[in-house]
């Protein structure tokens, strides 16, 4: 999937994080002035996903960025998965690690796909629910037609390229844009998660890690004058936050970077987003993510300290100005082990792996007590998904599986709202309209393809 374009579209799904856009919706950032919040400027593809419309989203003849990217890049990596093996360079090692990358990242694209464009995993309903094509070859003939596979056979295919994958992947990766052992334990984890299969799904959390448990700690950060490179050390404002390879938390690369022209700046945190940031603070505790990668009421949004800062009085806007990982992180794995736990294992180490969690992200954090704030499975679960509704904020995918695979548990279920000009939508749980529609491109050229009915 090609992130880079494919990210403001996936904000757009990851509804109950944004109400709003500013520039994705025709408001513009004015010298020391931000102007009312409509919808007058947005696309009509923006418009559909943000009043939750029915049937196709996109518009005539548009291409949906998330299908074929996805598949362009599945194109190539099926071409090194079948070919790398037989050819004369390098070791047996450097070949198998060549094609355990491959696939690696066919399993990574198919997840995204499966779980956006499908019906979340259910046991008993997965061997019927409509899920994507798989395509295992590089060869592509003139008017070929595609199967649309089931849900179950798309994460059978997931399973075996992991499983094959996993003991082949080096210790030690190149850099973090390659993957290493600790990716084949982790993404297997968010694998086994998003089946609800939770015992395997921490045990494979717990594998990766004993071999990467390091946490950025956020706390000696705070923000200055600029964009990109706004976030720096407060006692070294020449050392900016660390990204890609320099970040420790990053055990896979998949940049968002390409998208913060777009959207950084222009999206709004809902207040129901904003509550999260202050539950469980000391009266002086504060929230990193919050005060870091959001600006709230103003910002100097230039590279000139003197600059008059924009005032946007009474909003949040998502502005964090660096290259967010959408692969896999530490954080993810702490959270899926935290979520487990509190699921069929222990609470208490549920709220261990919280507490290391938060503490490398809230300054003067309050650790969690069992007795008061998790006496019991379901009131653990409520603190680790508000934790993950924290950490992923805004950053693609996560809170749209999150909402299709909890909606359907009484305890989280919820329901959607939108409101613009008046006028107000609502997504109930459950809904099919979280499934996204096969693009009509696709479809022209496979009209006996089964669709949902959303």
């Amino acid at each position: 999937m090609n992130l880079k374009h494919a990210f403001a579209f996936l904000l757009l799904i990851c509804i109950g994080s944004i109400p709003l856009k500013s520039r994705a919706v025709g408001i513009e950032f004015n010298h020391g002035s931000w102007a009312e919040f409509n919808l007058s400027g947005c696309s009509d593809q923006e418009r559909n996903l943000y009043t939750f419309k029915s049937g196709q989203v996109l518009t005539a003849g548009n291409n949906d960025p998330l299908w074929d990217d996805a598949y362009a890049n599945i194109y190539v990596y099926n071409a090194v998965a079948n070919n790398i093996l037989n050819v004369p360079d390098g070791t047996k090692e450097q070949r198998e690690a060549k094609y355990a990358e491959a696939l690696v990242g066919r399993a990574f694209e198919y997840l995204n796909l499966v779980n956006i464009f499908g019906n979340h995993y259910d046991p008993a309903t997965a061997a019927t629910d409509y899920g994507v094509p798989i395509l295992l070859s590089e060869e592509v003939g003139d008017g070929a037609s595609y199967v649309r596979n089931t849900v179950a056979e798309v994460y059978n295919q997931i399973m075996s390229d992991l499983k094959t994958a996993t003991p082949l992947l080096p210790e030690v990766a190149t850099n973090v844009y390659h993957p290493n052992r600790t990716i084949g334990y982790a993404f297997q984890a968010r694998m086994f998660l998003y089946m609800g299969d939770y015992e395997n799904a921490l045990t494979n959390a717990n594998e990766a890690l004993k071999l990467n448990d390091q946490l950025l700690d956020m706390k000696p950060y705070t923000t200055t004058y600029s964009t990109f490179g706004r976030i720096v050390l407060a006692s070294n404002p020449d050392e900016t936050f660390p990204e890609d390879v320099s970040n420790v938390e990053n055990i896979f690369m998949r940049n968002l970077g390409g998208a913060g022209s777009g959207f950084y700046r222009a999206v709004v945190a809902s207040k129901d987003l904003l509550e999260t940031f202050k539950s469980h603070l000391a009266p002086d505790g504060e929230d990193m993510r919050l005060s870091l990668f959001f600006a709230t009421d103003e910002a100097n949004f230039t590279m000139n300290p003197s600059s008059e800062p924009e005032h946007f009085k009474g909003y949040s806007t998502y502005a964090p100005y660096i290259n967010q990982n959408a692969g896999f992180t530490t954080p993810e794995i702490y959270l899926i082990a935290a979520e487990c736990e509190a699921r069929i294992g222990s609470i208490s180490r549920a709220l261990q792996l919280l507490d290391k969690l938060r503490d490398a992200r809230i300054k003067n954090n309050v650790h969690y007590v069992e007795a008061t704030d998790a006496p019991n499975r379901t009131e653990a679960l409520r603190l680790v998904i508000d934790e993950r509704r924290r950490e992923f904020a805004l950053q693609g995918a996560p809170r749209l599986i999150d909402l299709k695979r909890l909606n359907r548990e009484d305890w989280f279920r919820k329901d959607i709202v939108h409101s613009a000009n008046g006028e107000t939508w609502t997504l109930p749980a459950n809904d099919p309209r979280y499934i996204m529609p096969v693009p009509q491109t696709v479809l022209d050229f496979n009209p006996d393809m089964p669709q949902y009915d959303r």
